[in-house]
């Protein structure tokens, strides 16, 4: 499959493409003129790449489980470890809306009177402070430089 074609059957842009073959996320087989050529199981690692970008991975971390030969080598613990990430932001996400959709309702005379809302901008504040000493966004690692 040419470069146009994977982008257009994967939904991801050709500009992209080159840039996992770049990292050795993925690996052209040849040309066909100018442009790269493909394998066939390119969209099925694609989709590997797009998964582990989805739940929170980075690159380097998606390289190491795509394994050399094709076959993926998944970490099951670090599969674990991720899912437990995904449990804590979750969790605090689903607090903060319950937080949201309280003072959208809430009595008091003003937000900053709501106790809810009181605490509810007391943990955005903790957690920004925790991202910021890590180095976090989103509960994901910081980029490796």
């Amino acid at each position: 499959m040419d470069i146009s074609l994977v982008a257009k059957q994967s939904g991801v842009a050709a500009s992209r493409l080159r840039y996992y073959e770049e990292k050795g996320l993925i690996c052209s087989i040849g040309r066909d003129g100018l442009k790269r050529v493909f394998p066939p199981g390119i969209l099925q690692r694609l989709a590997l790449i797009t998964l582990g970008q989805s739940v929170g991975f980075s690159l380097d971390e998606i390289a190491g489980m795509l394994g050399t030969d094709g076959v993926p080598e998944i970490d099951k613990a670090r599969l674990l470890e991720k899912a437990d990430e995904l449990d804590a932001r979750i969790k605090r996400l689903s607090a903060m809306r319950d937080g949201l959709r309280h003072a959208a309702q809430c009595s008091a005379p003003s937000y900053l009177e709501c106790p809810k809302f009181q605490r509810l901008m007391q943990h955005a504040t903790k957690a920004d402070k925790k991202q910021r000493r890590s180095g976090a966004a989103f509960g994901q690692k910081k980029p490796a430089r």
